[in-house]
């Protein structure tokens, strides 16, 4: 024997006709605001990511190029030539890079035996920052990377 149901009551099987399509609609609408953000965190960190290695990979190879260089005036040139390569093989902005060179334990730098240090540093502008009211400037992240290399105690003296 059936049971009689309230009036209230939905018949088995069946869903209220103001609910029909509206998993989609949430669906769509939740999935886009989550969707976004998680995508520009991506792109973002993609953008940083490549550009720390530039500077991690320009500042080792300076510092090699300075420490195998026969003279001064030679390491200069050198340290320039693979600047400008790093900065055109990572993307990096030319005006944003900054390249810092000290010896340790030396009077002038790069000197014979010395511990040379490189640190190059750059600022990565973030993704679809708007160039307005300054602020592409104010959202860059700055990226910094540091080599150490050992100048060999027969540099600057001829083979």
């Amino acid at each position: 024997m059936r049971r009689a149901r309230g009036s209230t009551e939905q018949p088995a099987g069946t869903m209220p006709a103001d609910d029909d399509g509206s998993a989609s609609l949430e669906f769509i609408g939740v999935g886009v605001i989550l969707l976004v953000p998680i995508v520009y965190l991506i792109v973002a960190l993609g953008a940083i990511q490549g550009q720390a290695l530039g500077v991690e990979t320009g500042a080792r190879q300076i510092a090699r190029t300075i420490a195998e260089a026969p003279d001064a005036a030679e390491a200069d040139a050198r340290a320039a030539r693979v600047r400008d390569a790093i900065i055109a093989e990572y993307d990096l902005d030319p005006a944003a890079v900054e390249v810092a060179i000290s010896c340790e334990g030396a009077t002038t730098c790069p000197e014979a035996g010395a511990v040379l240090s490189v640190t190059m540093t750059t600022a990565v502008p973030l993704p679809l920052v708007p160039a307005v009211f300054g602020l592409e400037n104010a959202a860059r992240v700055p990226v910094q990377a540091s080599a150490v290399q050992k100048v060999s105690r027969f540099w600057g003296t001829a083979p």
